[in-house]
């Protein structure tokens, strides 16, 4: 699941996939559609942007631990400030990639992990 609430930076992201990786991408423009699609078990791996209306980032990850959900999240964003990603890690994100987004970068930490 890709969530970022511009459609430029999902496709950057999604384009950045490994192109062998064999996954059913979908998209969220917030965190509240995330979450729903989450619930609708969509959502095994998340990229997530933390700037976005509705519900942010930050929440998201704050309502994934509360309801004690279980996902793979993977922080993208242009807000890199140390406390942002101190924050983001706290919560429950696994890795924190800063925008722009390559596909090397991607697939480094999807191999880190074990899932690719």
């Amino acid at each position: 699941l890709v969530v970022d609430d511009s459609a430029m930076s999902r496709k950057l992201i999604i384009n950045a996939l490994p192109p062998d990786w064999t996954v059913e991408v979908r998209q969220a423009s917030n965190g509240a559609e995330a979450i729903k699609a989450y619930r609708a078990g969509k959502a095994e791996v998340i990229f997530l942007d933390l700037t976005m209306p509705v519900m942010d980032g930050f929440e998201v990850l704050e309502t994934l631990r509360k309801e004690d959900l279980n996902t793979f999240v993977i922080v993208v964003s242009a807000d890199y400030q140390p406390k942002s990603v101190e924050r983001a890690l706290s919560l429950g994100a696994m890795a924190f990639i800063q925008k722009p987004v390559s596909a090397d970068k991607i697939t480094s930490v999807l191999k880190k992990f074990g899932i690719l």
